[in-house]
């Protein structure tokens, strides 16, 4: 069946999320509606719908206009298979003793590696992105450090980093957390396919505003691969969460606006204990 997507761009997101709930409206009614922010530095908001018929682009120049956004971008896709095409084309990732991978290659996995399987699916953290993968490393270089008794994996995705952390300290308390749901159900599948159902509890919530993450704390580890603006909203909160002596895995960020978390975190405590990039992003570990 063939797709249509509109595509368009806002300067700030309360007009961005106004759109959104706009486009909800329309007839033909989208399939799906969804509102980014953009991970360049730009500050600009993405707003996008789905249709699986071609959208009334006059109302849709109606909105724009009304929201303060540029024109749609209208595109009509063929069908594909998107999970099949990829499950094709990703290939394992390896990051230091973490093997990830799809069930496609369940047979590729090295004996001396750990095996995470993650499937192509909706929620964000397969490894490929150099964000996941910064935090992989960032994991593994830990492993060494024995006093992690509570971990939180917050902003969860599929809970990759989540598994990794439990399979570097078996005796931890592990916790998942999202604001979506969706990814919560994605997580809560990998924890069951992985062996870690009952291990590690995965939750919906927004930031540390959960009862389950307040009997917790305080957390040895904190791992937060997000973006800027969550990441400078949350801090007060992350720091008051997280242990004299403990770890914080930020990541999410660009080159460009490493420098500016780091300073805002060692303002409420954190020293800065390494940072990594990989191509434009950039992962930090900070110690309470």
């Amino acid at each position: 069946m063939t797709t249509w997507t509109a595509l368009t761009l806002l300067d700030a997101e309360t007009g961005a999320r106004g759109l959104g709930e706009a486009l909800e409206d329309l007839e033909p009614a989208p399939t799906g509606v969804g509102v980014f922010e953009l991970e360049d530095g730009s500050g600009l908001w993405e707003v996008g719908a789905y249709f699986d018929t071609a959208p009334d682009e006059v109302a849709l120049a109606l909105l724009a206009a009304a929201h303060g956004a540029r024109r749609f971008a209208v595109s009509e896709l063929p069908e594909t298979d998107w999970v099949a095409k990829v499950r094709r084309d990703l290939s394992p990732v390896e990051a230091g003793r973490f093997f990830v991978h799809g069930s496609h290659d369940a047979d590729r996995v090295p004996e001396d590696r750990v095996p995470l399987l993650i499937e192509a699916s909706m929620a964000f953290g397969t490894g490929h992105h150099g964000t996941t993968l910064g935090c992989l490393r960032a994991l593994d270089a830990l492993a060494a450090d024995n006093r992690k008794t509570a971990v939180l994996d917050l902003g969860c995705g599929t809970a990759v980093l989540a598994m990794a952390a439990a399979h570097l300290w078996p005796g931890a308390r592990v916790l998942a957390s999202d604001i979506d749901p969706v990814a919560v159900e994605v997580a809560k599948a990998n924890l069951e396919a992985n062996g870690f159902a009952g291990r590690i509890e995965a939750l919906e919530a927004a930031g540390f505003d959960a009862p389950a993450l307040a009997a917790a704390a305080p957390f040895d580890l904190v791992i937060a691969n997000i973006l800027k603006g969550p990441l400078i909203d949350l801090a007060g909160a992350m720091a008051a969460a997280t242990a004299p002596g403990g770890h914080a895995i930020l990541s999410g960020l660009l080159t460009s606006q490493a420098e500016e978390i780091t300073a805002h975190y060692v303002g409420f405590g954190y020293d800065l204990a390494e940072r990594a990039d990989i191509g434009e992003w950039s992962t930090l570990v900070l110690v309470r």
